[in-house]
């Protein structure tokens, strides 16, 4: 969560996880813009697409060897960096934005001490990163999206990312 928003991109944390998870033996499941439309993940595409970074959906899995054991689910908010979208934020609140996705981190961190100290549960880690910036295919003011269960949202303040990614990764 401390590094910098230019080197810890959507896509580098994506990469991360897919060699911690390699070395943890944790099953993975991450994709992009182009899976996240085929799933109508409206909140995660609308806050990822001002970005030149393309969103990345993490999800680490970590199976207990006990055939009976109870599944658990974390989720963790993950937005490298949150300028406040279009409904941009003054100058002076965009110090530390990078730590918008300190949720997503401590769910990675969570999984990969779960792999070592493998306890008899099943757990399954979620981490929808994104970066909330303003360009020219950003969501908008009165934008209305469909959610991944099918619901509807419509945007007043696209400050309000994390609510959006969370909705379609909670789902």
């Amino acid at each position: 969560a401390d590094m910098p928003p230019n080197l810890a991109t959507p896509v580098f944390i994506a990469e991360q996880a897919r060699a911690m998870a390699k070395s943890c033996n944790l099953t993975t499941n991450i994709f992009g813009p182009e899976k996240a439309k085929e799933l109508s993940m409206g909140g995660f595409l609308a806050v990822q697409a001002g970005s030149e970074f393309d969103g990345q959906f993490i999800e680490l899995s970590y199976k207990s060897s006990n055939p009976a054991a109870k599944t658990i689910v974390l989720v963790g908010k993950g937005v490298t960096f949150d300028t406040g979208g279009v409904s941009l934020k003054p100058a002076n609140y965009m110090k530390g934005m990078k730590y918008d996705m300190s949720g997503a981190a401590a769910v990675l961190g969570t999984i990969q001490a779960i792999s070592k100290l493998k306890p008899e549960i099943n757990v399954i880690a979620i981490a929808p990163m994104v970066e909330n910036m303003p360009g020219g295919g950003s969501c908008r003011q009165d934008d209305v999206i469909v959610h991944y269960n099918g619901l509807t949202t419509e945007i007043e303040n696209t400050d309000a990312e994390g609510r959006l990614i969370l909705a379609d990764a909670l789902a």
